[in-house]
Parts: C-alpha cells; structure tokens; sequence
C-alpha cells in the first residue's frame, strides 16, 4: 500500500523523525508499494527552503528513496479550497471567533475529545455578536461524531469528533483538511506516523468520510523519549543526523530500536526489509539512554 512522510520543513529531522520515517519506508517497501514525500510546509513564517533540503538530504543519506517528486502543501490550495466550498454547501461550516485562550478557559467540550477540542461556542451564533476587527476561523459542523479507527500497532482506537477548524482565522488551510486531501488526492492508503498524532485521526477519518473519500490505514509509532522520559528535542544531545555524523550508525541504531538488529550491528536496506514484520514493531516508546545521545 502506498505509504507517505510528510515532515514540516521547520527545522533538522532528529532521531524520532528519522526513525518514523524508516518505519513509513519499510511499511511501504515491503508490500511492493510506492513511498512519498509531502513536505507539510503551509507556515510560511517558520518553514524554509533551507530546512527542506537538510531533511532531504538526510532521508537520502539513510537510503529512505522516495518516488517522484516531492509535494509541497503550499502549493495545493486550490484543492483545499474545494474540499471546503464542498462542505460549505452542505452546511457543515461555520464561522468561529473564538480566540484560544478563550477555548482553552470554555467550561465544556465533547466528552471523550481529545484535549483541546472546541466546546461549540460559536456554533449557533449570531454573526451580530462577533467580536469587531477579529477575522473568523471557518469549523467543521461535525455533530460529536464517535469515530473509531483500527491501528495496526495500538490496535482500536475511538474519540469524539469535535467541531474542528478547517481554514485558520489568516486564511490558513488547517492541518486536519490539509492532510485528509493530500493523502486522498496523492493516493496514500496507508498513513505511517508518530502516535502523538493517534488522538487526531478520529477527526481526520470523519472528515474524509463526509467528503466522499476513503481513509487510508493507519499505523502510530510509539515516540523517542530522552533518559527523562521527555519528548526528544536539542537540548538532549546529538539527535539529528549532522550531530551523530554517521548514516550508518544512526541506521543500525534506529533498526535496533526497532528489534531489527542487534546493538552496533551494520545493516543495510535490504536486509531491513528482509527482516521486516509489522506484528513484531515495539508499542511502547523507546527511551533513549544517555550514552546514546
């Protein structure tokens, strides 16, 4: 099945990066499919060119080959604002002026909605009584919808579907939209990333859904964590690429994390995808000790 990594160019790939795009790579590669790169670049203030090509440079290094051309979101509006006309006219949108301290401080959302999710506040109201000067975001009239979704390392997974944004105040395509018609236009049909992202996917498999778009599979990978049980970031040593130095060491290091080899052992590609069994990937996040970083 087709699979896809799609980064946001915002900064160097580190270990967790690196490793979730391995396993996209070997998801893919061992059914014969084709695997993609979409770089998810729509924050023109925080992405670059330059942040782009050290990404690339680095899936080429490890030897993640990726087939045609990369695909860039910024350049996909047109698509975005289709999907959106489309539910427009369905009257599945709405406006919203809620700022985000104001959502975070509402005294209620859909129970069972991942943290963070919209109360409802503007969804029945009077545009009268907007707030002046404040632009709307544009949300999905979603209804509390119960989603659940099959995981193929987390197994089932199900949330409430709260009344998500579909286009940013700024006129920003949102992420959630964004990715549903990326991956249905591009046709990915299985979604390999971080399972940070696990609690969205109720969302994104809904939304796809009402646009009449068949959802891809999707497969979480459990985090890296550094030795204090943190998301892995800078400050935790040598966790991109340019600071290990070594393709081939930080390679046999991802594959050993993931049970595919043993520790300091060299490894190529294929014999990665010769040993490659999706039943036997870790569920628990891998925690890095300190004389690995």
């Amino acid at each position: 099945m087709d699979g896809r990594f799609a980064p946001s160019p915002t900064g160097s790939l580190h270990l967790g990066n690196l490793r979730t795009a391995l396993v996209a790579w070997l998801f893919a590669r061992s059914a014969g499919s084709r695997f993609l790169v979409r770089m998810e670049d729509l924050d023109e203030s925080v992405c670059t060119p330059e942040h782009e090509q050290s990404q690339l440079a680095d899936l080429d290094a490890l030897r993640l080959s990726w087939d045609g051309p990369v695909v860039h979101q910024s350049e996909r509006g047109a698509l975005y604002d289709a999907a959106i006309d489309q539910l427009t006219e369905a009257g599945l949108t709405y406006p919203c002026w809620c700022s985000r301290r104001e959502i975070l401080e509402a005294p209620s959302a859909p129970h069972g909605a991942p943290p963070g999710a919209y109360p409802g506040t503007c969804r029945d109201r009077d545009p009268a009584t907007a707030p002046e000067g404040r632009p709307p975001a544009l949300r999905l009239r979603a209804g509390e919808t119960r989603v659940a979704v099959i995981d193929r390392i987390h197994g089932e997974f199900d949330g409430v579907v709260d009344d998500l944004v579909l286009r940013r105040n700024d006129g920003t395509p949102a992420y959630n939209l964004a990715v549903v018609v990326d991956d249905a236009d591009q046709g990915v049909e299985e979604v390999v990333r971080g399972d940070d992202l696990l609690p969205s996917t109720p969302r994104q498999v809904h939304l796809a859904r009402i646009l009449g778009l068949t959802p891809p599979s999707y497969a979480h990978v459990p985090l890296v964590l550094s030795p204090d049980g943190e998301r892995l970031a800078k400050r935790h040593g040598a966790v991109t690429l340019a600071e290990r130095g070594s393709a081939s060491e930080v390679r046999s290091l991802l594959a050993a994390s993931l049970g595919l080899s043993r520790p300091g052992e060299g490894v190529t590609m294929n014999s990665l995808l010769e040993r490659f069994d999706p039943e036997q990937l870790p569920r628990q996040p891998w925690v890095l000790r300190p004389d690995e970083i």
